[in-house]
């Protein structure tokens, strides 16, 4: 097989595996999810008693955040995306002055052009959704593994800046699980300075 043909077949295969994990989550439930994480569980079952679960949470959001990041450097048209950028916030602009103005030829001219701008962002947006199905396959059986993990160990406990103590299967905010509020705490400025130093995103 052409190497051009096998990396071909490589990424139809990890696309349709990240994919699949996605929509399986979604739609088989909860039975999906448990699978995942057992399997996940044994290679990681006895990380848990080496490391407290919270130092896991923060271990999971680097090696994820560092996985995200290669894989949108490598897999998205980053100079597409700041010349896209770039382009809607210029066009923005002098469409509102062209509306406050009440140039209406000018209106005209400009949401004609917007229809041709359109073809930019339909490009932009494919690009996103090939990173997702990549980043998934690692991600999600983290994540997985971590719902798993603190479903059979409830009593994990956690201090917070001004709230103290909480447990970790408590409710932070509406739905969302303080372990879950915890391993977003630790993914935000990891993934930010990883996306700095590699010079990802951003105009």
């Amino acid at each position: 097989m052409p190497k051009s043909d096998f990396k071909q077949t490589l990424e139809r295969a990890a696309l349709a595996l990240g994919f699949g994990m996605m929509f399986g989550i979604i739609l088989l439930g909860e039975t999906f999810r448990m699978q995942i994480g057992e399997v996940v569980e044994i290679l990681l079952g006895p990380l848990p008693d080496i490391l407290p679960f919270h130092v896991m949470l923060f271990v999971m959001a680097a090696i994820t955040g560092l996985y995200a990041s290669l894989i949108q450097k490598y897999t998205m048209d980053w100079e597409l995306m700041r010349r896209v950028q770039d382009q809607m916030k210029n066009f923005q602009k002098d469409f509102r002055e062209a509306q406050l103005a009440d140039n209406q030829a000018k209106v005209k001219k400009m949401e004609a052009e917007r229809s041709a701008m359109m073809n930019d962002q339909m490009q932009m947006t494919k690009q996103q959704f090939k990173p997702m199905a990549y980043i998934s396959i690692i991600s999600l059986p983290l994540f997985m593994w971590a719902y798993l993990y603190i479903g059979e160990h409830p009593d994990p406990a956690l201090i917070f800046p001004f709230w103290g103590e909480k447990s970790l299967t408590g409710f932070a905010l509406g739905p969302i699980q303080y372990w879950i509020y915890w391993y977003f705490i630790c993914s935000l400025p990891i993934s930010q300075i990883i996306r700095k130093s590699l010079n990802i995103g951003g105009v």
